[in-house]
């Protein structure tokens, strides 16, 4: 498994990002072919300096990540983060090569 994950800086008007994340950002990264889960929210007790929000999109492989982020759904997502992201973001990809489950 191939995994994304987007660290998303503490907005000004953290009403606004919420808003636009919610009904504009979640849906175009939930058209974007070839991923097999995508899961956000915010940082539990975040302060100053922590993330606001985290994203996680988990693909079956790295080029299965590569071709979703290439698509025109995908670059639609990417395009949308100048729209109310201007905190910054962090993106990070890691392999999984394991898993633990109770």
């Amino acid at each position: 498994m191939y995994d994304i994950f987007v660290l998303y800086q503490r907005p000004e008007d953290q009403e606004d990002f919420d808003k636009h994340y919610r009904t504009v950002h979640a849906p175009l990264v939930e058209a974007m072919p070839l991923v097999r889960e995508f899961t956000w929210g915010p940082v539990a007790g975040a302060g100053d300096g922590t993330p606001y929000l985290v994203a996680r999109m988990t693909y079956a492989t790295q080029d299965d990540a590569e071709r979703s982020l290439s698509s025109p759904e995908g670059q639609a997502a990417v395009a949308d983060l100048g729209s109310f992201a201007g905190a910054g973001v962090l993106i990070l990809n890691s392999v999984r090569t394991s898993t633990w489950q109770r």
